[in-house]
């Protein structure tokens, strides 16, 4: 057995287990999945491992993992969880994370919400990635249940699909088989989008390894840079999500701006088996 500390938040109901791995060995990929577990453990759509930082200009490491233990290169409300522990912690009002998807800086507005610079967004078909130089705005997908993808990269992959209603999309279905497209050789996070109006967005998401999630971050934002590529909004937008409402802006050097409210669930004391 082996004894962790950790701390459960959630952003919009996207909800992160934290475990601190900077003073103490960190837990190995089994004992993510077994803390993961909802049933039988804590349960999280994505698991947080803070590391020391590998530069002095990041306050901490974040290692980012499905529930399965695969790995994520990026997460946009989990960033903004562990930095508001952070700034919690240290009476900070801005703190830089590093991520595999880079340092991002994150900041509390007035209003109390947690903004994070998730950084410029990747629109070429290499680098999204996409198994064929495609024109990334407009993605055909052969042998699947939609297709006229919008693609985009925040860090990790997304496919965004437009449609005139997202309520009547069933996700348990059509998830599976556009994650694991063959058009997406890391997989895709799937966000199906409604236009509400110029300036509002209501989305729902089907994540990477980790199946229908009440709310996503990094979908957010591809979804608000997908909605502008296409001309249907301008570049900042409300998202409404499953469990909650983001604020995004596409600025003008490439960056999203991601803003919302972050809450402390609980914390606690877990032993786990496995090394």
């Amino acid at each position: 057995m082996t004894r962790f500390e950790f701390t459960k938040m959630h952003g919009l109901g996207n909800d992160f287990v934290i475990v601190d791995g900077r003073a103490g060995r960190p837990p190995s990929v089994a004992q993510i999945r077994a803390m993961s577990d909802r049933r039988r453990g804590i349960g999280c759509d994505q698991f947080l491992t803070l590391r020391a930082p590998t530069d002095a200009g990041a306050a901490v490491r974040m290692d980012i993992h499905n529930p399965d233990g695969s790995v994520a290169e990026a997460c946009g409300n989990g960033t903004r969880c562990v930095a508001a522990l952070l700034m919690e912690e240290s009476g900070a009002a801005a703190v830089t994370i590093e991520t595999l998807a880079g340092h991002l800086d994150c900041r509390r507005a007035d209003d109390g919400q947690i903004a994070v610079d998730m950084g410029p967004v990747q629109l070429a078909a290499a680098e999204i990635p996409l198994a064929e130089d495609v024109d990334s705005a407009h993605v055909p997908l052969a042998d699947a249940p939609y297709s006229d993808a919008c693609c985009v990269g925040v860090g990790n992959p997304h496919a965004v699909f437009f449609v005139a209603d997202a309520e009547a999309v069933d996700l348990a279905a059509v998830g599976p088989r556009l994650e694991t497209h063959p058009m997406f050789p890391a997989r895709a996070n799937i966000e199906f989008v409604a236009v509400v109006g110029r300036d509002h967005l209501r989305m729902r998401v089907w994540e990477r390894a980790a199946g229908i999630t009440q709310a996503c971050g990094s979908g957010a934002c591809a979804s608000a840079v997908a909605a502008a590529r296409r001309g249907l909004t301008g570049r900042a937008v409300t998202v409404d999500l499953d469990g909650g409402r983001l604020h995004i802006t596409w600025r003008d050097d490439d960056h999203v701006i991601m803003a919302g409210p972050t809450a402390l669930s609980f914390s606690g004391v877990i032993d786990v088996l496995g090394a």
